[in-house]
């Protein structure tokens, strides 16, 4: 341990000054082995700073008493009644104190191995960890798996507690023994912790006040560290973002607002600024800054909670990043490199669906690639490796259903963590090393940049639904040569016009043998036909209409740049015969089209489950 950097802990923290005008909240997220003793340590620190609500430890330890049980001060946070039971933490408890320079968020992370992916969502907004490894087991697995999910996590303030010291006898070689063997591990992924300091939280031993009995023991103690630390630097002196949470209209005594709701991550906005929202390109002002059941604002920072009203009517959605438009950009991919540690049951395979969750974004994701695995307890690398299993850290590939916003790692860290979700389990976490090219990236920034120039209607798209009675869509009609794509796609025409539906046929050699004229019969050119025909549709769509186009034989990919190009969500795809010759995902299947009648009934149900179509009176 570096006795110099203890010593400075010790000046510095005995220094702070209190200045109640500029308080500050810190999270602070504690982690090791199962009964290595967090809890413990956070109880007696809530204890003795009198952070507790009145008559609550004495409640507790009558509780004990009652039940002929020993107190301990981990029943002090763990919540659940079955917690007690089972002596075990099972889930991420926030615990709240304060001193004089600064409040705390302490998140008290599971260590138990079962519940290891907990801790992916209860690491994820810590600026700071305590690591607690017991003095009498010393090093564990877990303890070293923890050490480099912190690390990837980009958490790079890591207080090392040695705990149960009195456990010990208090023994000095017993404590420099675990800084050596955990600084060896701690070096080799390029972890530099602020200090190590034995503890004992069952009797309070440099918790909060220096200990007496380990008369060797010379510097800070975890109250006295926290207040060393660092915070962040998150509002003025970062780029603005903010993912968008939800788009919500209030229509109650006329109330017109479309509120795009959110928490700032980073960074400062003011009304008047101009935005632009990222993947999608849109660009808008912003008209108020709002808070629920508080006055309207002309400025808000990094941390709020709010919603924002816009200047003009734009289509967004969740998961989007709002980024002021004289700032850096974020970046935008469907194909990413991560760092990935796996906490499944299963292995994570190629092949398979998984759920990536980022911010407010989520979108379907596959393993494309795994480049090399990890075993984070000790550090030995596989190359080549088909799977990831459990425990495992991964350098890998991801390929997502669409392209999404993020910031790497060295920029904003939280909008570089992510999640995995399988079988409705978060199975495992990460962070985001590098946005690779897709085979969209071409169209994405001519996308951008139409977005950007768009000339937007004084006529909103709830306007245009209402009038319609029906939402704008794209109705793509695929399959073999002469199957019968257009007889379908004519028919649903007519049976939606029969409706007063707003719709129209759009047969592809109208696109050929016009806009698409000057490159007919040249050679490599389908992707830039399918592009122009993904923005011819994006007009018409624009107008409130339901598009329906039959092409032959469209695939994945063409399904995916028509998706990059057009600004809506609701792209039906219909497959016609009996073969399927191509890898589009599909959300109807025709083998017959002999009874078109029965066809068009089938696709107007989807419409209506989509609510593309409302109910009208002819029907």
């Amino acid at each position: 341990m570096n006795s110099k950097k203890v010593e400075s802990i010790v000046q510095k923290s005995d220094d702070i000054s209190v200045d109640e005008t500029a308080r500050e909240t810190m999270n602070i997220v504690v982690v090791g082995h199962v009964d290595h003793g967090k809890s413990t340590i956070v109880g007696r620190l809530l204890a003795d700073t009198n952070s507790l609500p009145e008559g609550k430890l004495a409640q507790v330890k009558s509780n004990c008493q009652r039940n002929s049980k020993p107190f301990e001060y981990a029943f002090l946070i763990d919540a659940l009644k079955d917690e007690q039971t089972q002596g075990i933490t099972i889930d991420s408890a926030r615990v709240f104190f304060k001193t004089n320079k600064r409040d705390y968020i302490i998140i008290d992370a599971p260590g138990h191995i079962e519940f290891l992916k907990n801790m992916v969502t209860g690491s994820s907004r810590a600026e700071a960890a305590l690591l607690v490894i017991d003095a009498k087991e010393g090093v564990q697995e877990n303890s070293r798996r923890h050490g480099y999910m912190l690390s990837m996590l980009g958490i790079k303030q890591i207080v090392v507690l040695v705990n149960k010291m009195d456990c010990v006898s208090y023994r000095k070689d017993i404590f420099e023994r675990i800084v050596e063997e955990y600084s060896r591990f701690l070096l080799k992924i390029n972890i530099s912790p602020v200090c190590f300091i034995p503890v004992s939280g069952r009797e309070g031993d440099n918790i909060v006040a220096v200990s007496a009995v380990m008369s060797w023991y010379k510097a800070t103690t975890v109250l006295g560290v926290l207040d060393f630390l660092k915070k962040e630097k998150t509002s003025a002196n970062q780029v603005f973002r903010m993912p968008i949470q939800g788009v919500y209209k209030f229509t109650k005594c006329g109330d017109t607002r479309r509120i795009v709701a959110g928490t700032i991550e980073s960074g400062t906005i003011k009304v008047g600024d101009n935005v632009i929202f990222y993947p999608s390109g849109k660009k808008n002002k912003v008209k108020t800054i709002e808070a629920f059941n508080k006055s309207m604002r002309e400025e808000s920072s990094a941390g709020y909670a709010v919603g924002l009203t816009l200047s003009e009517q734009s289509y967004i959605k969740r998961g989007e990043i709002i980024v002021k438009e004289n700032e850096e950009a974020p970046q935008i991919a469907s194909r990413i490199k991560v760092n990935l540690f796996w906490l499944g049951k299963k292995p994570m395979v190629k092949r398979k669906d998984y759920i990536f969750k980022l911010g407010t974004e989520k979108v379907l994701a596959r393993l494309e690639k795994i480049e090399r695995v990890i075993d984070a307890s000790n550090l030995k690398s596989v190359e080549a490796k088909e799977e990831i299993n459990r425990h495992d850290v991964a350098e890998c590939i991801l390929k997502l259903k669409r392209a999404i916003s993020f910031d790497l790692v060295d920029k904003i860290v939280s909008l570089s963590r992510f999640v995995i979700v399988a079988d409705y389990e978060i199975s495992g976490g990460g962070i985001i090393r590098e946005a690779l090219p897709d085979g969209q990236s071409w169209v994405r920034e001519k996308v951008f940049m139409r977005n950007c120039k768009w000339e937007k209607s004084n006529i909103s798209q709830e306007e245009r639904a209402e009038k319609y009675n029906q939402k704008s869509a794209v109705i793509l009609v695929t399959g073999a040569k002469d199957v019968g794509k257009k007889r379908i796609a004519k028919k649903l025409e007519a049976s939606l016009f029969s409706l007063d539906r707003f719709v129209y046929f759009l047969g592809i050699g109208n696109v050929l043998y016009g806009v698409d004229a000057d490159i007919k019969g040249k050679a490599d050119v389908k992707q830039e036909h399918i592009r122009r025909l993904a923005e011819v549709s994006n007009i018409l769509i624009d107008s409130g209409m339901i598009l329906i186009v039959p092409a032959i034989e469209l695939t994945q990919d063409n399904l995916n740049l028509i998706k990059t190009s057009v600004n809506i969500d609701r792209i039906i795809t219909i497959w016609v015969g009996g073969d399927i010759t191509t890898d589009i995902e599909y959300d109807l299947r025709v083998d017959n089209v002999d009874d078109l009648d029965n066809v068009t009934g089938q696709v107007k149900r989807i419409l209506k489950n989509k609510g593309i179509i409302f109910d009208s009176a002819k029907e």
